[in-house]
């Protein structure tokens, strides 16, 4: 019982779920639809009850009427055949009983209470004697009137019609309102249909200016109202508000962000005087001290250094944030990169520094931005690969592009790790991360700042990571 009970209710919840998943015009049509049918069902049925009550009634009224006419103008005698069997045949001007309902298939027979047939019509069936006024015999509604034949022995007049008849009406009867009630239920879904179309037009209207707004992402479009003040209306009226109140805080959002982006682009632009001068103290006592305080002020020089770095890369992204380009002029990018990895040599801690620049790279951008942009490159596969290990940038020229490429033979960047490297203070894991996370990004930064793209792509024949930058040529 609880297994059934069970079943029931999981048939119920899928039965319900499948309901739900249905679009609300086939939902609001077909709950019309079933309606109708319900309907349609009732009226069917009490017009079938009432309709086939009626053809039976008119039926066995039809019987009884004629086997009444037979028995008042049916004038009959009797006569004997040279056998001696009796025969009962109609007077001159009377009623032929042969012709008599031959359209209907009627049966007429004449016959004593022995069960004695005086006429009978051609495939009559055996009624058998007389028993009763009316009574229903192998599918033979049969009707039985004394007619005067001879004083001598009373004579019966069984008149009968097939049942069938009636029923086959009775049936074609049901089956023209089955019809009728699946016509009208399709009838039903189907202008159910276009009027949940036509209702829903508004709604549609909503979404395609939604998707304009999705695509422009300009809250500010005026959303379509429908002419009639109804729950549509309302709810229109609605998402005008909410997209207003979502400008105006996102116009709120980016003021504040343009402020903060101004703020930390003008504060590490101040913050680089009082560093210089920090630095070239500390550089100076480093010269006059000796000892400990000389290692603490190259501890502190150290630190210094790194300082002046990071606001300097702040001060980079800082820039890029708040739209502020330095001057662009031509530069070779060859020139900057065989630059940039002189620069590393002395640091390369072991590593095999290769580069393949021919002369004539040129691309219009910031000298030192694109320093900047190979600098962290070439860092970044120095700091993340094993000493001995090589690593090589080359430039070319290719479909007006001058692409970058930096490449090196280490362990190259795990899958989940590729989409995030470019994530600015995003560090991976091993020993070597110990960088502030804002090296690619930066590389990044300063690609798009001139017109270019920087990825991270498959390395050429099984080698670890490979990072190309393709900025526009001159």
């Amino acid at each position: 019982m609880g297994s059934l009970d069970s079943s029931i209710r999981s048939a119920a919840r899928a039965t319900s779920s499948a309901y739900r998943s249905l679009p609300i015009r086939w939902r609001l049509a077909g709950g019309s639809a079933a309606l109708t049918l319900v309907i349609l069902c009732g009226f069917a049925v009490i017009v079938g009850v009432l309709t086939t009550r009626q053809i039976h009634d008119d039926f066995r009224s039809s019987v009884a009427g004629s086997a009444d006419k037979l028995a008042q103008e049916a004038r009959l005698r009797l006569e004997f055949d040279r056998n001696g069997n009796p025969r009962v045949i109609p007077l001159e001007g009377s009623i032929d009983l042969e012709d008599f309902d031959a359209s209907r298939n009627a049966a007429i027979r004449v016959v004593t209470q022995d069960d004695t047939v005086g006429f009978s019509t051609p495939g009559a069936p055996d009624f058998g004697p007389p028993v009763a006024r009316t009574s229903e015999i192998a599918g033979w509604r049969v009707e039985t009137r004394e007619v005067p034949v001879d004083r001598s022995l009373p004579w019966s007049l069984q008149y009968a019609r097939r049942i069938s008849e009636v029923q086959d009406t009775a049936n074609r009867v049901k089956v023209f309102l089955a019809f009728g009630v699946l016509g009208g239920a399709l009838l039903a879904l189907l202008a159910g249909l276009a009027t949940a179309r036509r209702a829903m037009e508004p709604i549609a209207e909503l979404t395609d200016a939604a998707r304009r707004i999705e695509r422009s992402r300009d809250p500010s479009e005026k959303l379509p109202h429908p002419e009639a003040e109804d729950e549509v209306s309302e709810l229109a009226r609605t998402l005008e508000a909410m997209l207003a109140a979502l400008d105006a805080a996102r116009g709120e959002t980016e003021a504040s962000l343009a402020r903060q982006r101004e703020f930390v682009a003008d504060a590490s632009h101040e913050l680089r005087t009082p560093l210089t001068s920090v630095l070239a103290n500390l550089e100076l006592l480093e010269e006059e001290l000796s000892g400990e305080q000389r290692e603490t002020a190259a501890s502190a020089l150290r630190s210094s250094r790194r300082m002046r770095r990071l606001v300097a890369d702040l001060l980079l992204l800082a820039r890029a944030d708040a739209g502020r380009k330095a001057p662009h002029q031509a530069v070779d990018l060859s020139e900057v990169v065989t630059d940039a990895a002189a620069e590393l040599e002395p640091v390369a801690r072991g590593h095999e520094i290769s580069v393949s620049a021919p002369a004539g790279a040129q691309v219009t951008g910031a000298r030192d931005e694109l320093h900047r942009l190979v600098l962290n490159l070439m860092e970044n596969a120095l700091r993340h690969t094993d000493p001995g290990t090589a690593v090589e940038a080359t430039v070319e020229r290719r479909n007006g592009e001058v692409v970058l490429a930096v490449e090196d033979d280490g362990p190259g960047i795990p899958v989940p790790m590729r989409e995030k490297v470019f994530e600015r203070f995003y560090r991976g894991s091993g020993e070597h991360s110990g960088s502030s996370g804002l090296g690619l990004s930066i590389v990044r930064a300063v690609a798009e700042s001139h017109q270019g793209t920087v990825r991270l792509e498959e390395p050429l024949d099984g080698r670890g990571a490979r990072f190309v930058v393709r900025i526009p040529s001159v």
